[in-house]
């Protein structure tokens, strides 16, 4: 089974109490729900981590190699600063797919550039919570 690492950067936690009117009020408990169940239609295995450190997340991804498929990152704020981040998706050998809940293209300016997206495969942004099920469905593509 083909396996999938969800990994959702800072103040994703928060989510469901930060500014609902730009990312909606579900939870990240939410979301992992829903992509737990899309994952099982998808025949797709998911492991789903958060972190508010950018050291954590570079970790993360580099452990995650040989062991996952895919990655499927929000880096939330990172996506504008993390040269580091970028490099270890760089290097991690695997399917990237950049999601966003927000359309960060109709946002502050300096949201509008994104390094992550310099290692992804593709990228997903401004469908809220449904952009994580299509990020599976994008990863899980990759496979067949």
């Amino acid at each position: 089974m083909r396996r999938i690492f969800i990994i959702n950067g800072p103040n994703l936690n928060m989510l469901g109490t930060r500014q609902p009117e730009i990312y909606g009020s579900d939870t990240l408990a939410d979301i992992e729900t829903d992509c737990r169940e899309k994952a099982k239609q998808l025949n797709v295995e998911i492991d789903f981590f958060q972190s508010n450190h950018e050291g954590e997340i570079v970790t993360a991804i580099q452990q995650a190699r040989g062991h996952f498929d895919a990655v499927i990152i929000n880096p939330a704020a990172y996506s504008h600063t993390s040269v580091a981040i970028m490099d270890a998706l760089l290097a991690c050998d695997m399917k990237v797919v950049e999601v966003h809940l927000s359309n960060i293209h109709r946002r502050e300016k300096f949201r509008r550039h994104s390094y992550v997206s310099m290692a992804a495969d593709g990228v997903i942004c401004g469908f809220g919570k449904q952009g994580y099920l299509l990020a599976l469905e994008a990863a899980a593509s990759f496979f067949k």
